[in-house]
């Protein structure tokens, strides 16, 4: 990690911030309060975008591996509606960020948000490495990417959470390999978040896609899911909206 950034232990949690600009604020993960909190009470439920793309419809309560975790944001979501989610992130920082945020999840005194915290398991790991190591008996339903995306976004705090990961973590050059060995252990689907008008991960055409405003959930079905492949004419072509 670059000197300018540090970790610091607060008295209410863990933060990092930038040394060289005390002007930007702390980065911190927080499940209990702010957007967290919002998007639990009024993200719309199960019709959200990212919960269609999961196939909530389908999959009952499925097991999802976040492989990309970052701060945690997407999984929390994803475990507020039933799922359960294994998270995976290989940076040590944002991996001590999202240890304490979850930590402080479980301890706190809001029962919803404990039951939450706890269908979340977090590893300190490169998916790459990882998900080989799979038996087929623990295979998942379903493996989300975020993988990071350079592309300039309009809020503040946004700029700063991106420019931080982009500093400390740098870019994602492998995420193309990603998408190739996800598409090999999941069960059901393999999802990814991308800018709405960027190009497919890797050129890999999804099976097909859920898109947004601002980003778009590429969707490209298990090799292990015989029944889903047999009804994929039921979707929408390749590179088509729903």
């Amino acid at each position: 990690m670059p000197e300018r950034y540090q970790l610091v232990q607060t008295p209410a949690r863990l933060e990092l911030h930038d040394t060289e600009d005390p002007r930007v604020g702390p980065v911190y993960v927080d499940f209990l309060e702010g957007k967290a909190q919002h998007r639990r009470k009024f993200g719309g439920g199960k019709g959200q975008d990212i919960a269609k793309a999961i196939g909530l419809h389908k999959l009952r309560n499925p097991h999802v591996i976040d492989a990309t975790a970052g701060l945690g944001r997407e999984a929390f979501v994803l475990a507020t509606l039933g799922c359960t989610v294994t998270l995976l992130e290989r940076s040590p920082t944002i991996h001590a960020l999202l240890q304490d945020g979850l930590a402080r999840a479980r301890t706190s005194g809001d029962s919803e948000v404990q039951a939450i915290a706890a269908r979340m398991t977090l590893h300190h790991t490169s998916a790459h490495d990882w998900l080989p190591k799979l038996s087929s008996a623990t295979l998942p339903d379903v493996i989300y990417l975020d993988p990071m995306f350079p592309e300039r976004q309009k809020s503040a705090l946004v700029q700063k959470e991106m420019r931080f990961f982009h500093q400390i973590v740098g870019e994602d050059p492998d995420s193309s390999e990603l998408l190739d060995i996800a598409r090999q252990y999941a069960k059901h689907r393999v999802v990814v978040k991308r800018p709405r008008h960027a190009a497919e991960l890797g050129g890999c055409k999804p099976a097909f896609v859920i898109s947004g405003k601002a980003v778009r959930y590429d969707v490209y079905l298990g090799k292990a899911t015989a029944q889903e492949n047999q009804h994929q004419e039921d979707y929408p072509k390749p590179g088509h909206s729903l």
